[in-house]
């Protein structure tokens, strides 16, 4: 009896299940409070050098007075004015007056981080995803060392202490340091969570409730993120309401059962039964010893069969054997194209022609959809060809926008901006999802964590080059759609050379990554497959447990 059909026995769409994705759907919420976090403290609001005569005068008022200097407007200091004579001083600007937005003090502005010293907020962004390439190494190897639940935890309060240590930062130091330590819960805090849901769950539940429930809890994340911020009215407040969402995740260890699976992988399988007998109670299931007993021994058989310890198991084995070295690489490259494209698509919040508050709530409207989206499809067309649909469309939409931006007039149609950068923000919603999901099934269970640990450390490295997408879009309008175009495209079709997951029993050994999907063409899609591959086959690797069970074929 393998671990499927004992999970099944214990209940693989239980109460227990249920409970998992509405944890998961908290960690949604955290983890996009805490993503863009970086974004929301570090809003610019409109500002203009600080003068005497400036102080009693409405913001309309200093706007139409600064008007002739363009851009250069937020750092040209004044000398005197005298009606419409305006003489400019050639010292450095040292105060400014701010027209915040919605009322919200953001860092740069409590601490002058404008004009010259805007490097500085910049210099704490880098040292964030700094810490969330490390953060993600680190707690991957950790998920596969000390197991999935406590490097949950650790992960979360890593996001915490950064958070709450940043509300006293007062100069660039400190602002960079505490960064970096919340930046190593920047994508630990998720994917870790995700894996240890997805391996308690039926085939059903993995489409739309797991979908769904990630679509409306990333929405509600990114719908309250930035009106929290205007609520607390000051970007400290802000971060502290963030820390503490995170530090609620501590009390997971009183309800979270350690991954059986991963257990298993540790050879201790009594832990794993123990764990598989306390989710039975939970959902009601009486479970005969008898079962226990049999998955013991398929335990015990299949690592005789094994020829590699899976407990000695790393990232460097994924590259031994051709065929899981082939998935291995087209699942970085796919994710690494995905992540830069959506981190672009995402961020891209300030320049549209309205405040950035209100463009962060529409992007979050389409998150749900996205979700409800990705269900239906993989429910009906595969993991496969939903991956491949949703970049191919959001390639194209990129690919027009670019075109659209190429004309005069384009760049400042807040209509046309916003009727591309909606869909487009649905998509890319799409497409990082399922790949998230895609790439968690693909990978077998004993390497998984660290496996998914090196997908989203190249991930992260790819999305250094998010920023100076989004500035190139300032020099060139159509540069930065054309160019996420060529990458959504060109991850459509490196999705088409992997194997198909959906309604597949996910491989846990090397031995069975490796035999993967082995034989299916690029157009080998869920939707196309005959119903009679639905049939269960006793494959060559139960014959030979059965055998060292002591059971002859003819039994079987």
């Amino acid at each position: 009896m393998d671990f499927d059909k004992i999970l099944e026995k214990c209940g693989n769409a239980g109460r227990y299940q249920y409970l998992m994705i509405l944890l998961l759907g908290y960690i949604a919420f955290t983890t996009t409070v805490h993503y863009y976090s970086q974004n929301i403290i570090g809003f610019v609001p409109q500002h203009w050098c600080y003068h005497d005569q400036l102080a009693d005068l409405s913001f309309e008022e200093i706007a139409a007075i600064y008007a002739p200097f363009g851009k250069d407007a937020s750092c040209t200091r004044l000398e005197k004015i005298e009606g419409n004579n305006l003489t400019v001083s050639s010292e450095a600007c040292q105060r400014w007056i701010y027209n915040y937005d919605y009322g919200f003090r953001s860092m740069n502005a409590e601490l002058n981080w404008v004009c010259d010293d805007a490097y500085k907020a910049r210099i704490g962004q880098s040292l964030f995803f700094l810490g969330s390439l490390m953060g993600t190494f680190t707690f991957g190897m950790l998920g596969d060392r000390i197991g999935r639940v406590r490097a949950v935890i650790l992960a979360n309060q890593c996001g915490f202490v950064g958070d709450f240590l940043t509300t006293y930062a007062t100069n660039l130091v400190q602002f960079a340091s505490f960064r970096c330590i919340s930046g190593l819960a920047a994508t630990a805090n998720y994917y870790l969570m995700f894996i240890l849901v997805l391996e308690y769950l039926a085939p059903k539940l993995r489409n739309l409730a797991i979908s769904g429930t990630l679509g409306i809890c990333f929405c509600l994340g990114a719908l309250v993120a930035p009106w929290l911020s205007v609520l607390a009215g000051n970007w400290r407040i802000y971060l502290t309401c963030s820390a503490l969402l995170q530090l609620v995740v501590a009390l997971f260890y009183f309800v979270v059962q350690e991954s059986a699976q991963w257990l298993i992988t540790r050879t201790n399988v009594e832990g794993a039964i123990a764990r598989l007998k306390h989710i039975a109670h939970f959902n009601g299931r009486q479970v005969a010893a008898a079962d226990f007993e049999a998955f013991r021994r398929n335990c015990i058989a299949k690592r005789k069969l094994s020829n590699q310890p899976e407990q000695t198991a790393g990232i460097i084995d994924l590259m031994r054997t051709p065929n899981l070295r082939k998935i291995s690489l087209l699942v970085v490259l796919i994710f690494m194209l995905t992540s830069l494209s959506f981190n672009t698509i995402s961020r891209n919040v300030e320049g549209l022609g309205m405040s950035p508050f209100v463009v962060f709530s529409l992007f979050a409207l389409v998150v749900p959809p996205s979700g409800f989206i990705q269900g239906l499809l993989q429910s009906r067309v595969g993991r496969k060809a939903t991956a491949f649909l949703a970049m191919l469309c959001t390639g194209l939409l990129s690919c027009a926008l670019g075109v659209a931006l190429s004309t005069e007039g384009a760049q400042s149609s807040v209509t046309l901006l916003l009727s591309f950068a909606l869909p487009m923000r649905l998509g890319i919603s799409l497409c990082y999802t399922v790949t998230s999901q895609y790439a968690s099934e693909l990978l077998p269970t004993c390497v998984r964590s660290r496996g998914i640990a090196a997908v989203h450390l190249a991930a992260a490295g790819a999305s250094f080059l998010s920023p100076y997408l989004i500035h190139l879009g300032t020099k060139l309008a159509a540069a930065t759609s054309l160019i996420l175009a060529l990458l959504l495209l060109t991850a459509s079709f490196c999705t088409l050379m992997l194997p198909e997951t959906n309604n597949r029993q996910l491989p846990i050994t090397l031995a069975d990554g490796e035999a993967f999907g082995k034989g299916e063409s690029m157009l080998s899609f869920d939707c196309w497959r005959p119903h009679d591959d639905d049939v269960a086959k006793q494959p060559a690797e139960e014959l030979k447990l059965h055998q060292i069970n002591g059971q002859t074929e003819a039994e079987v």
